[in-house]
């Protein structure tokens, strides 16, 4: 049987997902799942669609909560298309969300993000290694893992690009 992840309304009517298991227990991803969800949230948020105040409970901490509008938008759309009612949801919607904490913090990650007229368009390396990367305690990706697998994935392009 299929893990479970129960929801629950706050207090301050937080939408809440309580998660049985720590953020780094969360299963890997495809890159096909964070594109769509990628795709689901640029969507959604041209057509200016907002989620509920929404919050993670995991087991022995921590609480993660989602009260900017941009990151309720996203998780409205991970809840479409990824069903944030197993952990498989979770783990896309926290990738996603990690994902772009990073885009914007990371000035390393700028090769892997054309920004055009139509918004941001992320490289499929970049994809692929955040659909793997480990999440931290905290709920975010492992930038110095995602960085090692994008160093990585560039040698090896070189390597077939020179033979």
């Amino acid at each position: 049987m299929a893990l479970t992840i129960h929801r629950e309304i706050a207090a301050d009517g937080t939408e809440l997902h309580l998660v049985p298991m720590p953020p780094p227990r969360l299963p890997r991803v495809r890159k096909r799942d964070i594109e769509q969800a990628w795709e689901a949230a640029r969507d959604a948020a041209r057509a200016g669609h907002d989620g509920p105040a929404r919050g993670f409970r995991f087991a022995g901490g921590p609480d993660v909560a989602l009260r900017d509008r941009d990151a309720r938008t996203w998780a409205l759309s991970v809840d479409r298309v990824a069903d944030l009612s197993t952990p498989h949801g979770i783990s896309v919607c926290l990738r996603l969300l990690g994902l772009v904490a990073l885009i914007g913090d990371a000035a390393w990650l700028a090769p892997f993000v054309q920004i055009g007229h139509d918004g941001a368009a992320l490289d499929g390396a970049l994809l692929t290694a955040a659909a793997l990367t480990s999440l931290t305690d905290t709920g975010g990706l492992n930038e110095n893992e995602l960085r090692a697998m994008l160093i990585t994935r560039a040698a090896e392009d070189d390597k077939k690009c020179s033979a």
